[in-house]
Formats: C-alpha cells, structure tokens, sequence
C-alpha cells in the first residue's frame, strides 16, 4: 500500500526523481514527520479548519463511525472498518476528511514512474522508494525496485533499516543506493525514543556494507535524543570507522509534521520547537571532515 507519488522530487537521492512513499513501519519515532506512513492499513485524517459548517455528507455515508455534533465533527476512529473507509473515500468536498492510503498495482506504480524517464536519463535521477519503511512491504518494494533496474532507472531506498535482514536481501540486486539512517548507536536511547532496537539497524548497516552496496548514512538531529557531541561523534564514527561510508548527511529537526498528528488524533511526543544550535551543527560537519566523511545540512 502507498499514500503518495511524488514527481520532480531533489532531496531524495541524485538528479531529478520520482519518490514512491509506502505506508508501513515497525518504528515508532516520536518525531516522526510522516505519522500517516506508520500504519499499512488505510487511515482517516481530518482537518477541522476545513470542515464546512453544516455540510454533513461524511455522516450520511458512514453514519457509523462520523457524528455530526454541536462542537463539529466527532470520529469513532475505533469502528472504522475498510467498508466505511471506501464509502467515505471523496466524499468530503472540502477535503477536511479524507482518506489515506491506496492499494496500486505495481504496473499502476511504474506507469507513474516511467513518465519522467526522460528527466531521470537527463539528471542522473531515478526513482526512490520512501515511506514509511519501504521493506515492510518487500514484495511490493522487490517488484518496483527490479522493473526499475531493468528499464534502466536509477533505484534508490529511503530506509530505516528496521527489518529482518530477509526482508532486505531479495531487492538488493536491483538497488543502486541506500539513503539509510542512522539515528543511534546507544541501544538504550534509541529503543526509548524509537521503540525499536538499535542492534538491528547497525546489523542490517553492516550486511550492506559486507554486500558492496552504495550508502549515504543520514542522520536526524533530535533534541533530547542525540543532538549533543558526544551522540553525534559516535554516530560519526560508526559510520566513518565501521562502515567506511564516504557521505553522511545531518537533518537538523523540524516541527512541519507536527499538525499531521491532529489529523489523526494522535499526540505529538517530540519537542515543539525546531532545533536552533548553528554551533552544534558546525560541530557534526567538522568532526564529520576530519573522519574523512563528506558532510552535509539537509533541510
């Protein structure tokens, strides 16, 4: 399942690409700027700003899980069931409710892909599967990523790396690049703050590596999690001395998902202001030269 294609995309691997984003992931991060990706089931999200007062088309077509109150529209979140999912795909005219999520068809997918071909052939672009946890759907991901490689388009993976290693390994073949995070090296800190386990994403890093595959480590700055010296030169030094990857990219934290947990009703566990530290930042891009690792802000 997919919740968005996105075309003319830059910031998601070399050249000019399509980003393919799944819905799936085993990770729970607070911070997390894509909340509608962690489920792979259809999910609602509802914006009241948008809602139209009075218009009561979403309660006439699931009269079940939608109520029309005095204080605006109430959702029964716990009731929804894929019938009144599909009843009330579009329905909204103001797109206040909408639904999230599609299943396509991998020839769906790559028809969408395939017509830009000619800018990827131009800028060295290609196509990126995103997410979400792309390899939580590995057989969706494997037939993507190999009719890709075999039309000639660049593939590349945004990717967690939060998965058992057989989920992986089928679509290596058929990958040019892993944009892969690395968020922590300590097993405590990144199971509080992520829910997951640090050991399995430092395996997976290093079974990619052992396999020759092409890696950029990318790393999300979090206050309170690891954005501080000593979390970033061990992460750095992972990189630069175990894995011997040539490029690492630093993402300093933002709040723009922050209004996507309203959306779905969820609360929002990670700090509510963007990072503001330009001298721990110049710190990660210098320790990160003097590794030997080519360093860079990504917004």
């Amino acid at each position: 399942m997919i919740f968005n294609i996105q075309r003319y995309s830059t910031h998601d691997g070399p050249g000019i690409r399509t980003v393919v984003f799944m819905k799936g992931c085993s990770l729970g991060c607070r911070w997390c700027q894509n909340p509608e990706s962690r489920s792979r089931h259809q999910e609602l999200l509802f914006d009241a700003r948008l809602c139209l007062e009075g218009c009561n088309l979403c309660q006439q077509a699931a009269p079940q899980v939608v109520e029309r109150t005095l204080n605006g529209l109430v959702i029964y979140r716990e009731r929804v069931t894929p019938d009144h999912l599909a009843a009330l795909e579009n329905c909204c005219p103001s797109q206040a409710l909408t639904v999230c999520g599609e299943e396509k068809d991998p020839e769906q997918i790559m028809a969408a892909v395939r017509r830009d071909k000619p800018f990827y052939e131009r800028s060295a672009g290609g196509i990126t599967l995103s997410g979400g946890e792309p390899f939580m759907n590995p057989q969706l991901a494997q037939r993507l990523l190999r009719q890709s490689h075999e039309e000639g388009i660049h593939t590349a993976v945004e990717t967690c790396l939060h998965v058992p290693w057989r989920y992986i390994e089928p679509s290596l073949p058929y990958i040019d690049l892993f944009l892969a995070d690395l968020k922590h090296v300590d097993e405590q800190r990144f199971n509080a703050w992520t829910d997951g386990f640090a050991k399995r994403v430092l395996d997976n890093l290093r079974r990619l590596v052992a396999a020759g595959k092409s890696l950029v480590i990318r790393v999300p700055l979090i206050p309170g999690f690891n954005a501080d010296e000593t979390s970033i030169k061990a992460i750095t030094d992972f990189a630069a001395d175990e894995l011997r990857v040539g490029e690492i990219h630093f993402l300093p934290y933002h709040t723009l998902g922050m209004n996507k947990y309203q959306l779905l009703n969820q609360p929002y566990r990670a700090p509510d202001k963007p990072l503001d530290n330009p001298e721990l930042l110049a710190f990660a891009q210098s320790y990160a030269h003097q590794k030997g690792l080519i360093a860079t802000l990504r917004g």
